[in-house]
């Protein structure tokens, strides 16, 4: 079985889907640490349950140990929406 590879480039504007199908937002940016992926900046949308979680977000960082899967979405860890909706609360 051959290895699929993918462009850190090719990853920008990709829809994120939380592994509960919750849609959060899109990758802005792969953050680069001594040569590895350390992290992803995700771009909150208006459509996007970060956005609705946290009012006037632009976006969240997040590390890449909470990526699930990587193909022509990206799927996170439900566990970054529940601190997201955590956090928004104890802002209010």
């Amino acid at each position: 079985m051959a290895l699929r590879l993918k462009n850190i480039t090719g990853t920008y504007g990709l829809k994120v889907y939380t592994d509960a199908g919750t849609y959060f937002g899109e990758i802005d940016e792969a953050i680069v640490q001594d040569n590895r992926v350390v992290g992803w900046r995700i771009k909150a949308s208006p459509s996007s349950n970060l956005s609705k979680i946290i009012k006037g977000a632009k976006g969240a960082i997040i590390q890449h140990s909470l990526v699930r899967a990587i193909g022509d979405i990206f799927i996170i860890s439900g566990i970054v929406a529940s601190q997201s909706e955590i956090e928004g609360q104890s802002e209010e």
